[in-house]
This record gives structure tokens, sequence and C-alpha cells, in this order.
């Protein structure tokens, strides 16, 4: 396994709609769990792998906590069948917008399908902040933000922020987010 980079805002992949994969096999196992070790090195619970720059509908999740054991999950071409009406306010963070948390309004439980690690489809449904991160993970594979929830207001002031440190070449140090 390696480290990956993970590229930050305002990075223009960020803003890229990723490619299914046509199977999961090795390259991409292998490519899920380099995005695992980058994830828990970060420290963060979830990552796409647009994130480290691979443009492919791949993404990978653990949100369990400090001190519980290890649960990834690991899902390309993740999609949602359905969304609960209920809806609940979560705040959010993500590894490619360094030291930056808003409330995110999402809903509270989804079915997801996807192929798994070992190349068989698979449903789950999730809710909490599982079902949060999921869904954040998503929107990164069809190029969104967590900040495109916010008011244009806060969205232009964080990219303004992130434009001015890319040219100051800014280096975050390790954060917890998603």
């Amino acid at each position: 396994m390696a480290k990956l980079d993970i590229i930050t805002l305002p990075d223009p992949r960020l803003r890229l709609v990723c490619e299914p994969v046509k199977e999961v096999d090795d390259t991409i196992r292998q490519l899920m769990d380099d995005m695992l070790e980058t994830m828990y090195d970060a420290p963060g619970i979830g990552l796409a792998a647009i994130q480290v720059a691979v443009p492919k509908r791949v993404i990978v999740v653990d949100v369990a906590g400090k001190d519980e054991e290890e649960n990834p999950i690991c899902l390309a071409n993740p999609e949602i069948l359905w969304k609960s009406e209920e809806t609940k306010v979560y705040q959010e963070g993500c590894l490619s917008i360094p030291d930056y948390y808003e409330d995110v309004e999402r809903p509270d439980r989804i079915r997801v399908r996807f192929l798994g690690y070992d190349n068989t489809w698979q449903e789950i449904e999730a809710d909490g902040v599982l079902a949060v991160c999921i869904q954040h993970e998503i929107d990164h594979l069809d190029g969104g933000l967590f900040i495109d929830y916010l008011s244009k207001l806060k969205r232009d002031r964080v990219v303004k922020k992130f434009k001015k440190y890319a040219r100051q070449d800014v280096k975050f140090e390790k954060v917890g987010a998603a």
C-alpha cells in the first residue's frame, strides 16, 4: 500500500465528473487499498478517487470511532437508489478543503448500490454519519463539493481563501475531515 497525495481547492480536477470502472480488478483494489491508507493517515472518514487525482468512480469510507475496530467500505460506481425525505444537519469538512467546516443538510437515510471490493454488486442502507459520508463522497465523483450547499457568499469566500493559499503555496497540516 502507498499513501497518495490529496489534491486541494482550487485544483480544477476536483470539479471533474469521474468515469465508471469496468470492474473491480487488482488495479482498482490496489487503488482502494492506497486510498484507505491515505484516508486513515490524513485522518479522515471518507475519500473519493478524484481527491487523489484519479478520475474514477471509486470511494472509500470508514466512520468507526477512535476506540472502535476499523470498518472500511470500498465502493466502485456507487449509485444512490433512494433517499429519505427526513433530513439532518451535520458539520462537514473535507480533506480537499483543509481546516474548513460548515453545517450541511442532507437526507438522513439512503440506499446505495455499488460494486464491492470483490467485484460483486451490493446494496446497503445507511443512516446518520455513514449516509452523510457516502453522499459527500459521491458528490466528489460528480464534480461537487460540500461547499456547493452553502450560500454563494460563504462559498465565494472559501474559494477566494484557497486561491490565495495556492498562490502562496501554503501547505496544510493533517486535519480530521471527510
